[in-house]
């Protein structure tokens, strides 16, 4: 798999997850770049969702983490995963 079909592969994994968890899914916009050993998924939403992305004490944050780290790992990436307002 190239960068460009991991990158693909994480936004389609990450799309219906995230969109289900906010009060506005319209809103949510995710970008990922790829370096050689790198991939960075920047994840924007509205700026009340942002708490229920990240979660009690940051609990949810870390399973998305986890989840993109599983995923990276397959392919030998590390993986890096930003939550921002949009």
């Amino acid at each position: 798999m190239t960068g460009e079909d991991l990158k693909e592969h994480l936004i389609e994994v990450f799309r219906p997850v995230v969109s289900a968890m906010t009060d506005c899914p319209e809103d949510v916009v995710l970008e990922c770049l790829a370096t050689d050993s790198t991939v960075v998924l920047s994840l924007k939403s509205h700026a009340q969702d942002r708490g229920k992305l990240i979660g009690k004490e940051g609990r949810t944050a870390q399973a998305l983490r986890t989840l993109m780290h599983a995923i990276c790992a397959k392919y030998k990436m590390k993986a890096v995963l930003e939550i921002v307002d949009r």
